[in-house]
């Protein structure tokens, strides 16, 4: 108990203002307290402060005084951890994309591996589909692709100006991006169905992609086919099949396979895997958004096809080695 108040307050006011004043600098400019001297001077402040206030909510008097450090102390406090904050989100961003998102995809690699088998069994039955029975386009050929004539539609793209391109991509690219990580986590979520909603709409895309795919080669556009969907599809296609990947794991948690771990526990134990997947998911789709709306929409004349096909080798090439790479880190986040 504090027997004598003024004392108290006159031993302790100067730790107090020395702290408001530390604080006023922090607010100004938060690099200003770059030296290590400082940061520790500040915790043993704010310390002091808590203590402080500890002993005076034992001490009816002196309401103002209280009140006052009450706030100093929540004002350092939110100041602590905002400084903690603006200089731990970048690094931890670099460190989820760059270090842990690799780790955590060959983690799950059986996962990824179904969801590339409902990838590519979807494939074969597209395009065996269509070649049986040309009637089926209508089924697996969306936005109007099953009523244009493949070489027709490369004439008409080949025919864009620059200029009207140019327009087009301004207004295309965040729509792109948009939909692409809203498809993206709806294939995520449907992992709830226990993996089959996940498992049936990655096949349902490789059924698009083998017909569409085997309406261009048989009309003999394999080189726009390839110089069109390899510069953004080498990143957007890894991208849906790794939240498929992310949905087949909810799925594996729901069934739980005979373990004796709870359920609760069971999902408690995936959450980061499919925080951090569905981060790097949005990060690969921001860049191929762009790529499809500002590279892959030119043509030629403008643009030779084999560069467009040497780009997408290129940036598969990079994402299988980024994918690959073998990190060792302390997986915490």
């Amino acid at each position: 108990m504090i027997i004598d108040i003024e004392k108290f307050i006159k031993n302790e006011s100067g730790f107090w203002s020395e702290l408001e004043n530390y604080l006023d600098k922090i607010e100004k400019n938060c690099s200003s307290l770059s030296n290590i001297e400082d940061i520790k001077r500040i915790h043993y402040l704010y310390q002091r402060a808590s203590s402080d206030l500890a002993r005076m909510n034992s001490f009816s008097a002196n309401q103002k005084i209280r009140q006052y450090l009450e706030a100093l102390v929540s004002r350092t406090y939110s100041e602590i951890h905002d400084l903690r904050s603006k200089k731990n989100n970048v690094i931890q961003l670099i460190k989820l994309f760059f270090i842990l998102f690799p780790v955590i995809f060959r983690k799950n690699i059986k996962a990824f591996y179904f969801s590339c088998f409902a990838f590519i069994i979807g494939i074969i039955i597209g395009g065996v589909a269509i070649s049986i029975d040309d009637d089926t386009r209508s089924l697996f050929m969306p936005f109007g692709h099953h009523e244009n004539d493949p070489s027709k539609r490369v004439e008409n793209e080949e025919s864009e100006t620059i200029d009207n391109l140019d327009d087009f991509k301004a207004r295309f690219s965040a729509k792109l991006i948009a939909n692409n990580i809203r498809v993206s986590i709806f294939t995520m979520i449907l992992g709830i169905s226990f993996g089959i909603g996940t498992f049936i709409y990655i096949f349902y895309n490789g059924t698009v992609i083998g017909a569409v795919g085997l309406d261009y080669i048989r009309a003999g556009e394999t080189k726009f086919l390839f110089g069109w969907l390899l510069p953004h599809g080498s990143i957007e296609i890894p991208s849906l099949l790794i939240a498929g990947q992310a949905g087949l794991i909810i799925g594996s948690a729901l069934i739980g396979w005979g373990t004796p771990v709870s359920f609760k526990n069971r999902f408690r134990s995936i959450l980061k895997d499919l925080l951090i997947l569905i981060t790097g998911v949005a990060f690969f789709l921001v860049w191929a958004g762009f790529i499809e709306s500002y590279f892959s929409q030119y043509h030629e004349p403008f643009l030779p096809y084999e560069v467009k096909i040497g780009f997408g080798c290129l940036e598969l090439l990079l994402l299988v080695i980024f994918l690959s790479k073998k990190i060792t880190i302390n997986d915490k986040l």
